[in-house]
């Protein structure tokens, strides 16, 4: 577990920080924009979880910010890098157990019968912030698949599933709130 003594270094006034392997890159890097979107990301889930939401919900929740982080730290490094420092991976698994969950709380509120806008319960609004954050951190995490070989596949998947799984967890945290989910009128 890494101690942290300070908060600044100053090594970062030069426009660049270091990778997990210490290695200086550009603040804007592709791989640095993909592990600090779900740094975002797991904040959002954590202003989520801070609202109040369900039991179900708050039982999860902190489970998928630890996944966060490790994900984040599996961006954070090279591949040859992770073997030499021991850095968790996203695996199959992961994606596995996300799936599970959606199929779960899908159940529960059962098929949508209509496009549904962001919102209803205060809980429910800060998942959706929290699904579309998740997909701006897909969609920057291919981009940087794209340009670089050794990004873990499973990351994209889990981003994928976590992001329909946000929004079944908005669903829910509607349904079991008694908040009716609010519908796209496309006649507006």
């Amino acid at each position: 577990m890494p101690r942290i003594t300070k908060l600044y270094t100053r090594k970062g006034d030069d426009g660049t920080t270091s990778l997990g392997s210490r290695e200086r890159v550009p603040k804007d890097a592709l791989r640095v924009q993909a592990y600090g979107t779900v740094d975002e990301l797991n904040s959002t889930i954590g202003v989520a979880v801070a609202s109040g939401l369900c039991h179900r919900l708050a039982e999860v929740l902190p489970a998928i910010q630890n996944e966060l982080f490790n994900l984040g730290s599996d961006l954070s490094f090279l591949k040859g890098d992770k073997e030499k420092y021991g850095i968790p991976q996203m695996e199959a698994s992961h994606v596995a157990r996300m799936e599970a969950l959606i199929d779960e709380l899908s159940a529960a509120v059962g098929p949508l019968k209509n496009f549904i806008l962001p919102g209803g319960s205060i809980g429910a609004a800060h998942l959706h912030v929290a699904r579309t954050v998740c997909r701006r951190a897909e969609r920057q995490t291919i981009t940087l698949a794209r340009e670089e070989e050794d990004v873990n596949p499973h990351i994209i998947q889990y981003l994928n599933r976590l992001s329909d799984a946000l929004f079944a967890m908005a669903r829910y945290e509607n349904h079991q709130k008694g908040v009716a989910e609010p519908l796209w009128e496309t006649g507006s």
